[in-house]
């Protein structure tokens, strides 16, 4: 009777157990097939990119190169191919290769133009903050100055990696634009900041005291000025190491 018993608990136990498979299976198989999709679609994505960084390298390689040379129209072919097949990154830095040479042609809304495109071109802060950084210089004379700050505002935050650049940019963009007032404030505490490179607290220095002489109406003198500065400052640092050789890399 036992026995009985006991195959009969077998039999539902069985019976049970093939209810959960026909339940359960198809989720777990479904939840295994969409796993391996991810993950077949993630090592594809890689190697898409891979090969997208390869050729882009090589066609910017061969743009530098042709800089080098002074072939312009060489560089620039190079770099539209550099911009077309590359990742993100290289597309970015390209093109703003190529607003380079639009500058060199005295085309400033074809530069502005570029730069913008490389701006949007990779999410690298690094590479993006500073095509934004150069069309917003490029633009100070001719666009208004809520423009300008339009520009500007996003890079000043302090976990951007140009925010003290943005900083100066945008207070000198006031100054151009009459508001001398808010323009010391900003290069005042751009000047003190602990985290403010050296040459942007120098040019604050200078465009302080232009201010307060009553000669910063003229932003071309003090932009001058800070040049020389730049200037000097890097002639007092070449002694210091004779024999630095200059980075290869492409700067954003």
């Amino acid at each position: 009777m036992v026995d009985v018993f006991d195959q009969v608990e077998e039999e539902l136990r069985s019976d049970r157990y093939k209810r959960l498979a026909r339940t359960w299976l198809p989720v777990v198989g479904g939840v295994l097939l969409v796993a391996l999709i991810a993950a077949l679609s993630w090592w594809g994505w890689q190697s898409w990119q891979t090969a997208k960084a390869d050729k882009g390298s090589i066609a910017y390689q061969r743009g530098l190169e042709s800089l080098e040379a002074s072939n312009a129209v060489g560089a620039d072919a190079a770099f539209v191919q550099a911009a077309k097949e590359g990742n993100g990154a290289y597309k970015a830095l390209a093109l703003q290769q190529r607003a380079g040479l639009k500058l060199q042609a005295n085309d400033i809304p074809g530069a502005v133009a570029l730069l913008d495109e490389a701006a949007r071109a990779t999410r690298d802060p690094i590479i993006a903050d500073a095509a934004a950084l150069k069309a917003a210089w490029l633009v100070m004379d001719t666009a208004n100055l809520e423009d300008i700050t339009k520009r500007l505002e996003p890079l000043t935050d302090a976990k951007r990696p140009y925010s003290a650049f943005a900083r100066e940019a945008l207070a000198m963009a006031q100054l151009q634009h009459g508001k001398a007032a808010e323009a010391r404030e900003a290069l005042v505490v751009l000047k003190n900041a602990l985290d403010t490179p050296q040459i942007v607290s120098q040019r604050a220095d200078l465009a302080i005291a232009s201010i307060d002489s009553g000669t910063a109406g003229n932003l071309a003198a003090i932009t001058r000025a800070a040049g020389e500065a730049e200037a000097a400052a890097r002639a007092q640092a070449a002694p210091a190491a004779p024999t630095a050789a200059p980075a290869a890399a492409a700067r954003p």
